[in-house]
């Protein structure tokens, strides 16, 4: 069994507890999973209870039971945020678990071990129930990694972000191209486009806001990571 505590802080760790957070309509459970500390996430309406799982990333079965807990015979669709393999070592299995559909953007869809029934190019829509959430391509840390943005009932957007961004910079890149790349995209498609009180949920580690990021944009392009 995985417990899951209401008292939502997103400060999770692998073979702790999982976190669950209530919005103005859906519910977000996150869960740490594997040795390299990744989030996976549950988003679900909270008026049909339809769920989408984000990144199946380890410990396929600890995921089954969270879902199996959280949201059994609802899991609509799961999503992988890119094409890294700490991201996607759990998807052949959840997926083949559940029978539900995958999706991922489509220049990362070739490595994963299977094959997106749904390409997510930017600005596509996800319906989840009465929930919407679109995708974000942000171009940097893989050709093809995205972010999704939900929208709560109350107007506060919700932005899981894959390894596109974290608490206090951009994901990993290998070279200055692919840096300016990404942290371009990640200004104009979500500093420049949502406000400060939009919280990020990343994959790995703990949530931060954009309000408190926004600061520290011209210190992340000065340093050059």
């Amino acid at each position: 069994m995985v417990t899951v505590d209401a008292r939502y802080t997103g400060q999770v760790a692998p073979g702790g507890d999982a976190h669950q957070r209530e919005v103005p309509g859906a519910r977000i459970v996150k869960m740490a999973v594997g040795a390299m500390n990744n989030n996976t996430y549950l988003v679900r309406c909270a008026a049909t209870g339809s769920t989408l799982l984000i990144d199946a990333a380890n410990e396929a079965s600890r995921i089954l039971e969270l879902v199996n807990q959280e949201a059994e015979g609802q899991v609509e669709l799961i999503v992988t945020t890119h094409q890294h393999p700490d991201h996607w070592w759990a998807l052949a299995d959840v997926a083949g678990a559940l029978a539900v559909p995958s999706a991922a953007h489509p220049l990362d869809a070739e490595p994963l071990p299977v094959t997106p029934d749904r390409l997510l190019a930017d600005g596509a829509t996800i319906d989840l129930g009465e929930l919407t959430l679109t995708a974000i391509h942000l171009r940097g840390h893989t050709p093809g990694s995205i972010a999704l943005a939900l929208t709560d009932g109350a107007g506060r957007t919700h932005l899981f972000t894959g390894d596109s961004l974290f608490p206090g910079g951009v994901g990993k890149t290998h070279n200055a191209e692919d840096f300016d790349s990404l942290l371009t995209d990640v200004t104009t498609k979500l500093f420049d486009r949502y406000p400060d009180d939009t919280v990020v949920y990343p994959g790995h580690g703990d949530d931060t806001t954009l309000g408190a990021e926004r600061p520290q944009l011209p210190e992340w392009r000065a340093r050059g990571w």
